[in-house]
């Protein structure tokens, strides 16, 4: 579905919408929001504090299957509901210093600054723009015609794989822009630098995976490694599962740089709503996969508390409806199935198509 039928005033009505329905939901913000998430943290933390208890006693099949799986959601949970959110700002504004995009630092290999600077500030400024967005493909993969094909993504069906087992290194290593690197255009130092950071994140969570939790078991120390071990690539694929699915499947699209040429606000909202998919589900899917199956409402709010993005959904959809553009939705499986088709597709040469123009006529500026 073509955004070409969009008028000036349909820009600016959207925008006006949006912006509205986001005022509408900051003014609400209060005490059932922060019992929220403060609800959420102890359910992981106790999660996390069982399952590795569970594991002292890793030897034993059962013990090491539940300790696991109970490691496994502890993670997820970290992983999506809180750490991502959390530093997104999402609850910065109840000025809770433990809670805080400024002080917050996941459980996983990605220093949380170098995260916020790639995906906070470039994935959500550039969404599916090529060659600005170095989340279309995590710069490795060919997701769509319009990226120029080359014989090194022939086995990106085998690379997405270890990509999704080991998804927190490649997050790690994003904010790195291998790109710059590999053209010589880096600022050495600045690359030295971050390395440093990543190396000292890396040693700290290996060092808790892998050296101090094992031995805490005693002679359960190679269970209760491969335990940690299996835990931290379930939470892999899981996030890696949930975040291509809320960007590369079925009809999303991908857009040329000379889209951002005089961007409106209206349009950045379009582009958002176009270039993002959502994935049904209940309530405790929604709760594992962060709220990241609303990703169209993510990708328009990033820092609403993402326990809202259920509430406003219907109300972002029935706009998508009004004025006659897309809101891509399906189950997990036909998401996973969508995503996985162009994987494959797109590791063979293919004609490059044109991305739609953004609009019939183009809006002014709004003032700010």
């Amino acid at each position: 579905m073509s955004t070409e039928h969009l008028t000036a005033a349909d820009y600016a009505a959207i925008e006006r919408e949006l912006d509205a329905l986001r005022d509408e939901i900051t003014a609400d913000l209060g005490e059932r929001d922060a019992a929220y998430i403060h609800r959420v943290i102890r359910w992981q933390r106790g999660l996390e504090i069982g399952g590795r208890a569970l594991l002292m006693a890793s030897s034993l099949p059962p013990a090491w299957l539940a300790g696991t799986a109970t490691l496994s959601v502890a993670k997820i949970l970290e992983n999506m509901e809180i750490g991502h959110n959390v530093m997104h700002g999402q609850w910065d504004w109840m000025r809770d210093p433990k809670i805080h995009s400024t002080t917050w630092e996941w459980d996983n290999v990605s220093p949380a600054e170098q995260w916020k600077h790639s995906h906070n500030f470039v994935h959500h400024t550039y969404t599916n723009v090529i060659g600005k967005d170095n989340d279309v493909g995590y710069g490795i993969l060919r997701v769509a015609p319009e990226q120029p094909w080359h014989w090194a993504y022939l086995p990106q069906p085998l690379v997405n794989a270890v990509l999704a087992m080991f998804f927190e290194y490649g997050v790690a290593l994003h904010d790195l822009e291998i790109d710059k690197i590999c053209e010589g255009t880096n600022d050495p130092d600045e690359t030295r630098a971050k390395l440093r950071e990543i190396g000292r994140k890396i040693r700290r969570q290996w060092g808790k995976d892998y050296l101090a939790f094992p031995l805490l078991s005693g002679p359960q120390f190679m269970t209760t490694l491969a335990a940690n071990f299996t835990a931290n690539v379930v939470r892999n694929v899981w996030a890696h599962t949930i975040i291509f699915c809320g960007h590369f499947p079925g009809d999303v699209e991908v857009f040329e740089e000379e889209r951002l040429d005089g961007e409106t606000k209206g349009e950045w909202y379009v582009r958002q709503l176009t270039g993002s998919a959502n994935i049904a589900g209940g309530r405790l899917f929604h709760l594992m996969t962060g709220n990241l199956s609303h990703q169209i409402e993510h990708h328009l709010f990033p820092d609403l508390p993402s326990n809202r993005y259920a509430e406003i959904a219907p109300r972002v959809r029935a706009l998508c409806e009004k004025y006659d553009l897309p809101y891509h939705t399906g189950s997990l499986s036909r998401q996973v199935t969508s995503t996985w088709k162009k994987i494959f597709r797109y590791a063979l040469p293919g004609p490059r198509r044109s991305s739609p123009a953004p609009a019939a006529t183009r809006p002014e500026p709004v003032a700010a």
